[in-house]
């Protein structure tokens, strides 16, 4: 019985037992020999892990960046990753480029002093206090510097100093510089939009990418703007000209497409450099097209006679008392050529008449001034793909006296834009077609078009601008071949509550080709100096009527309009499907 025990106990262990124990010791073989060579296996395999371990740890402690620094940082440099900006022929205005950043890790730095002081002395420009108190904190990474040059990266890399690394970030870059400063922005020490288009690409979109980890470089298509880099650069050239020729506080201009509302051009000097961000900052170099409101003059006269023109009741030769002075309480309203006499409404547009405007702007009444003005979109702020915009500054109490000054472009306040989109309106048939920065089509524009005015009353308003460009103040912007019409307007400045005769702000707008419009320039001067050659004038027709004349010489041949001679007089080119007068 006693023999046959452990046998019957063998039998007794469950199968899987068996299985298990004939799979580790086998059969017939030596256990203690076994379990010294699974023992030394098990030190074998430790060791090994410890090897790979040591070994990594050698690789994070010699190598030039920490891995888990290089992999956040470089996250946030691909978060900020930015779509090229194009103009509309294809021309980079903004791109990225890959600068090398400077960053430290405290926690790996042996000497920190001794850090300090190479860096310092590599980099001198870097505060010294600033840089101890990041280096003695705890954290595992510090910014030191953002956008070194390769040359600074070589040198500090032959330093050699433990902690210290690189780390290759996204650089936003304007080829073209103050070209193009007012309508781009620009971005901060991040890669974020902070002004402009830039702004304008992470309001629409990208910041919601950069947080989700899409916005990659490789994912981002270009974005075409309206902007057309050769009128622009011409534009910008014929703006510096006539700023320090006539001595201008600033000069501003903007060329546009009447029929799509695309903006082809903008420039405001004095400008800035957005790959120099600090320029940005001067309050002297705002964009003064958008941002800026001011009193447009003369050139609100072309409001005033297309609402009159627009009721059917008064036509190109209806008459309006300019005799004398228009008296209204304690205040007289004057021309400043007065002819004395009853004039037509085309010469109260030719000559300029303020009497006259007046008169025409009384006959409507305050609220159908105030309607007509607002259809024009003169009321109301501005809304375009930039952010920044300004609301137009409007009587709180609006009165006869207010309807009689702001009808000579006086007592209200807009955005050149703004009036720009109103004079296409004029022009371009009657459609009201809100500006953009991007590319866009006649059919697209279409679709967003209202209509304002009458087609015969847009084709008496061309009529009467190129009238004024013949025999009236525009005639020194007539360049030959290009059928140009507009209207000038000079705005007396309001300096300390009154208005200073000697400090105004000139303006012309230009249609061109005056019978069927395509383009529209806006040309303004600050407080322009008068000249021995504008025999001591500083009135629109001696400043910016000439420089919208150089501009349209030089842009005219870009925007693909060629050159017509002996052309019918207007009456006959542009009146030919509409009478004259009712």
């Amino acid at each position: 019985m006693t023999d046959r025990a452990p046998s019957s106990q063998k039998s007794l262990e469950p199968w899987r037992q068996r299985l298990i124990r004939s799979l580790l010791y086998g059969r017939n073989v030596d256990r203690a020999a076994k379990a010294r060579a699974r023992v030394g296996f098990v030190m074998l395999a430790f060791i090994a892990v410890y090897v790979v371990i040591g070994g990594r740890l050698v690789m994070f402690a010699t190598g030039a960046d920490s891995r888990s620094a290089r992999h956040s940082a470089s996250q946030d440099a691909i978060a900020t990753a930015r779509p090229d900006i194009l103009d509309r022929n294809g021309e980079i205005l903004a791109t990225d480029v890959k600068a090398p950043s400077l960053f430290g890790e405290p926690r790996r730095i042996i000497d920190k002093d001794e850090a300090i002081e190479l860096l310092t002395a590599t980099l001198p420009d870097l505060d010294t206090s600033e840089v101890r108190e990041r280096l003695s904190g705890r954290k595992g990474f510090v910014w030191l510097k953002r956008e070194i040059t390769p040359k600074q990266q070589q040198e500090i890399h032959r330093l050699g100093i433990p902690g210290i690394g690189f780390l290759r970030e996204n650089k936003r870059v304007y080829p073209d510089g103050n070209e193009v400063a007012h309508l781009i922005g620009l971005v901060n020490i991040d890669n974020q939009g902070i002004a402009g288009m830039e702004k304008w690409l992470d309001n629409n979109g990208l910041a919601d990418l950069h947080r989700a980890g899409f916005a990659t470089d490789r994912l981002q298509r270009p974005i075409e703007l309206s902007i057309d880099l050769r009128v622009e650069h011409a534009l910008r050239d014929e703006l510096q000209k006539a700023k320090e020729k006539f001595h201008a506080k600033a000069a501003s201009g903007l060329v546009t497409n009447v029929r799509t509302g695309e903006v082809i051009a903008m420039v405001s000097l004095p400008d800035f450099d957005p790959n120099n961000p600090k320029e940005a900052h001067d309050p002297d170099r705002i964009n003064r097209l958008t941002t800026g409101v001011y009193e447009m003059g003369s050139t609100f006269k072309a409001f005033t006679l297309a609402m009159a023109l627009d009721t059917g009741k008064y036509g190109l030769d209806s008459l309006w008392d300019a005799r004398g002075p228009l008296h209204y309480g304690k205040f007289a309203i004057h021309d400043d050529e007065p002819k004395g006499r009853f004039l037509t409404m085309k010469e109260v547009f030719t000559f300029s008449s303020n009497v006259g405007a007046a008169r025409i702007a009384l006959s409507q009444g305050v609220e159908a001034h105030k309607a007509f003005l607002r259809k024009m979109g003169q009321l109301d702020r501005l809304r375009t793909e930039l952010p920044e915009s300004a609301s137009p500054i409007v009587p709180r109490h609006w009165g006869d006296l207010n309807t009689i000054t702001i009808a000579f472009g006086h007592g209200m306040a807009v955005a050149p834009l703004q009036a720009v989109m109103g004079v296409s309106a004029l022009v371009n048939g009657g459609y009201l077609i809100p500006p953009t920065f991007l590319k866009r089509s006649e059919e697209e524009a279409m679709q967003l078009a209202k209509r304002v005015i009458k087609p015969e009353t847009s084709e008496k308003m061309r009529f009467l601008m190129r009238l004024n460009a013949e025999v009236g103040t525009a005639r020194k912007a007539d360049v030959k071949g290009y059928y140009i019409g507009g209207k000038t307007g000079t705005a007396e400045k309001v300096i300390n509550g009154r208005y200073a005769k000697k400090r105004v702000l000139t303006a012309f707008t230009a249609i061109l080709p005056a019978d069927k419009p395509r383009y529209q320039v806006l040309i303004m001067l600050d407080e322009p100096q008068p000249l021995k050659e504008t025999y001591g004038f500083i009135t629109s027709g001696w400043n910016a009527v000439p420089t919208a004349g150089n501009v349209i010489s030089r842009i005219a041949p870009l925007l693909d309009i060629e050159p017509r001679f002996d052309l019918p007089p207007p009456e006959r080119l542009i009146l030919a499907a509409s009478k004259t007068s009712q």
